[in-house]
């Protein structure tokens, strides 16, 4: 459930007209609602309700603006994050760093020593040589890191080859065949405190066999470990769950669902789990509005050219994602069209032959489903700006991030005196 809803035939984001926001800001504009984001925490929060303690640690990577954090943070959740980057921003929004996670395979040396003076709770390690690498980091500063070893768990995720990450052939964790040597070796590394396990085999499931799958293996590892004299005390059962974009496809699992397989795999773990929800959380909260700049007729369909493009939201180009897309002010008149955006390029597409309600130039649009790997993804590819942001809460609306000018841009090149 979101709080994107019509009222007399024009959308409002909770109390607030999307019209009356992109009229103040301009198009292309995100739009957050805090309601949504309170609603799916609360939610997911009650779907482990049966767990004693767990970390939920947003997946910052997902939406790192600071106003969104910040309401995350006061809602209780943590962070995962997978850059030195990412980690100032969730403590900058007051998420605490006794709750802070540090995923991904490529953190420096840089990252490892920031991480360790702010105090964060775990890092999850993806290689060997990374836990080495992070020994001498802890031991030159004389801290000592807790970490856990991500595992590859060898389990196909069933989701779009660019978003799985637990298949052998991914870059993510060591192999599960090698996970009894590795936490060997780390046990005997003076700067590491081997406290857990950490598993995470894609985003966007919409299945809950692949992840009970590698649940089990984790379990079976944890077990494994503990006859070797290994003392575990935290498993980190990453993300990944999907939400609907396509209204078409049947809607992936529940949180509940998710909680209560969780519950009945980790029954007998006695360690204390971990979770890093992202786009369940954030996605269904967003909207990205846009205007339509021309309707111009094709070979076959028409093309709805809207003044947002592929750098403002590359998921469709990406990955051929699919967003729902309506108009602000609903019509009764439909058509089939392509949606395009005015970047120069052919894979600037969010949508091909689609139904949608009829629109003309002037006419406001909302891409739906985009508060997760939207803005965060977006680029200055064209030399357009980078898209604003707003959140809005019940009647009230600010901007959480200002679109800056293009002599910004132009401001941000040093041209060489040679060329000078």
């Amino acid at each position: 459930m979101d709080h994107f809803e019509y009222r007399d035939g024009v959308m409002h984001v909770e109390q607030v007209p999307m019209a009356e926001i992109a009229d103040a800001v301009g198009t292309p504009v995100y739009v957050y609602s805090t309601a949504t984001l309170t609603r799916h925490v609360g939610v997911f929060r009650e779907a482990l309700s049966a767990l004693d303690n767990p970390l939920i640690a947003f997946a910052v990577k997902a939406n790192p603006n600071g106003a969104v954090l910040a309401t995350l943070a006061k809602l209780g959740l943590g962070a995962d994050v997978v850059s030195g980057g990412e980690l100032l921003r969730a403590l900058a929004a007051g998420i605490p760093a006794d709750r802070i996670v540090f995923s991904g395979v490529g953190k420096t040396d840089e990252e490892m020593r920031l991480a360790l003076d702010n105090g964060i709770f775990q890092f999850n390690l993806e290689s060997e040589p990374e836990a080495e690498m992070l020994n001498q980091v802890a031991v030159e500063a004389g801290k000592v890191a807790r970490i856990a070893y991500r595992i590859n768990p060898d389990v196909d995720a069933g989701t779009h080859a660019k978003i799985s990450t637990g298949k052998s052939d991914n870059k993510f964790g060591i192999p599960y065949d090698r996970a009894l040597a590795a936490y060997d070796r780390a046990a005997q590394l003076p700067g590491l405190d081997v406290q857990g396990v950490a598993v995470h085999i894609g985003s966007q499931l919409t299945d809950l066999a692949p992840l009970e799958a590698a649940f089990v293996k984790v379990g079976a590892l944890i077990e494994a470990l503990i006859d070797e004299g290994h003392t575990i005390r935290t498993a980190d059962l990453g993300g990944g769950l999907g939400v609907p974009y396509d209204p078409a496809l049947p809607i992936p699992p529940s949180p509940a669902a998710y909680g209560a397989m969780v519950t009945r795999v980790t029954q007998d773990w006695n360690v204390r789990l971990m979770f890093e929800p992202g786009r369940v959380i954030v996605g269904n909260a967003g909207a990205l509005v846009s205007r339509v700049v021309r309707v111009k007729q094709g070979a076959a369909q028409p093309f709805v050219i809207v003044d947002a493009a592929m750098n403002d939201l590359l998921r469709p180009s990406l990955y051929d994602a699919w967003h729902d897309i309506r108009a602000v002010n609903k019509t009764e008149k439909s058509t089939v069209a392509n949606i395009v955006g005015p970047i120069c390029e052919s894979g600037d597409t969010f949508a091909t032959n689609r139904e949608m309600q009829q629109v003309q130039a002037g006419d406001l649009v909302a891409f739906m489903t985009a508060g997760a790997y939207g803005a965060t993804m977006a680029s200055t590819y064209n030399s357009r700006a980078l898209t604003p942001e707003v959140l809005v809460s019940g009647n009230k609306w600010a901007v959480v991030r200002p679109r800056p000018p293009i002599q910004s841009l132009i401001d941000g090149d040093i041209i060489p005196a040679w060329v000078a």
